[in-house]
């Protein structure tokens, strides 16, 4: 019972590498198959330009989520999990697009490239909006010093303080 999650965890991240390496081998072959024979004009260099990025991904994901053995053959770690949130779940969705791009540009020719500045698009978007959220966040944190007390009251506090009932201190 020992170490099933590490377990489980290697044998999910097999099989997700494994369908992960047959769709990009697929699709890779099919673009270079119709390159070579039926549109010869589909760009070489963007190709592999843009293929880059999603196969460097590939790899080090691959590299990731490889188990590590002890010297007695058991399960140490069962690598990095490929489901985890954060930087794994961007670099699965760049990966997706460039699949998808590779598709329309197989489908559409070479101005379907144009559609992989998305990527980049939709990075800066998650840092600005990312950067504004702590901003805000901070902002919050930084002391009036004196114009706490000299705040506006809710309507509520007002009723209460002209009733004479409850008294709250306010800082």
């Amino acid at each position: 019972m020992a170490k099933k999650s590490a377990k489980n965890l290697t044998v999910r991240n097999a099989s997700r590498l494994k369908q992960t390496h047959l769709i990009t081998a697929a699709i890779n072959i099919v673009f270079l198959l119709l390159r070579f024979t039926l549109r010869r004009s589909l760009s070489l260099k963007r190709y592999i330009l843009f293929s880059l990025p999603g196969l460097i991904i590939e790899f080090y994901l691959d590299r990731a989520a490889k188990p590590t053995y002890g010297p007695d053959g058991t399960i140490r770690s069962g690598g990095e999990d490929l489901d985890a949130q954060g930087l794994t779940e961007f670099m699965w969705d760049i990966l997706y697009w460039t699949w998808i791009n590779l598709i329309l540009v197989i489908i559409f020719g070479n101005r379907a490239w144009w559609l992989y500045l998305i990527v980049p698009a939709y990075a800066i978007y998650a840092a600005v909006t990312t950067a504004s959220g702590l901003k805000g966040m901070l902002g919050g944190m930084a002391g009036g010093g004196g114009e706490g007390a000299s705040m506006a009251q809710s309507k509520r506090q007002a009723k209460m303080e002209k009733r004479g009932g409850q008294r709250v201190a306010y800082r």
